[in-house]
């Protein structure tokens, strides 16, 4: 793992640059889930940072390109007044993988260590068990069998800024702004010092987290997915050669003719 804060002064990567690393990356994200299938493997994957960080963005480079059956998402709506009175991960537990599944959170029970604490959403001591708690559990989880890789995506405030300027004038992007994102924008500070006590309380070496500089979405997406392939030892998969059947001429008729006075789409384009 690198322990620097990266070089800010690389100019941004070329779309047609960038699609030529993802294509490679995600052909060997299609080896990976062979093998994670094939080897009954289960597998967490945490993506945290704060608002317009770029986690969306990176979650789709990974997923687009694979089965959603074993790169599973899940991303997870607030609390309802049932879910308030379980236990705090409890409703995350229920989404964890079985054999053969990889597990994507698009933000995770962070949360608490997060929004829930800056906005005041949670209480002092709900916030300390939390922080007491979470290195236990997670080393609960690898213990387990369980893979578990944690990404946080760190964008600076002029790149956020920039995205969120975006935002509001994109009518294709506005679904993206929520009054809890004007509010984080708001408290940048106290977002910041939320995550450093984060990563103190839950830095383990079981369950380390990895951070992605972010600025430069698709440098981030290239890096995220290449350390991620860099964590799990997967092998090639051998397959049989696939060919396609004889089609049976049995029963042949004109089905095209049939479907005369139906109705189709207009051919506008």
């Amino acid at each position: 793992m690198s322990k620097h804060d990266g070089d800010d002064t690389q100019p941004r990567m070329k779309r047609k640059e960038y699609e030529r690393h993802l294509r490679k990356l995600q052909t060997e994200l299609c080896k990976l889930q062979r093998w994670v299938v094939h080897e009954g493997v289960r597998a967490i994957i945490v993506f945290e940072g704060r608002d317009a960080a770029g986690k969306g963005g990176t979650i789709k480079a990974i997923t687009e390109r694979v089965n959603p059956r074993v790169f599973r998402l899940v991303a997870l709506p607030a609390p309802s007044d049932r879910e308030k009175t379980q236990l705090y991960a409890q409703r995350y537990i229920q989404q964890f993988p079985a054999a053969g599944e990889i597990v994507v959170f698009d933000r995770s029970w962070y949360n608490r260590a997060g929004v829930e604490y800056v906005m005041g959403f949670c209480t002092k001591d709900q916030y300390r068990e939390f922080c007491e708690n979470c290195p236990r559990f997670e080393s609960h989880i690898v213990k387990s069998g369980i893979v578990l890789i944690k990404f946080w995506l760190e964008v600076g405030q002029e790149e956020q800024e920039r995205r969120f300027e975006a935002r509001i004038s994109d009518p294709l992007r506005q679904w993206k702004l929520s009054p809890m994102d004007l509010e984080s924008y708001a408290h940048w500070y106290a977002y910041s010092r939320a995550r450093d006590m984060m990563l103190e309380a839950t830095d383990i070496d079981e369950a380390p987290w990895y951070i992605v500089r972010s600025d430069d979405k698709r440098r981030a997406r290239l890096n995220c997915i290449a350390h991620l392939l860099a964590l799990i030892p997967y092998k090639k998969v051998p397959r049989d050669k696939i060919k396609l059947p004889k089609r049976s001429s049995k029963g042949e008729y004109d089905d095209q003719a049939t479907l005369k006075g139906r109705h189709f789409v207009a051919e506008e384009y």
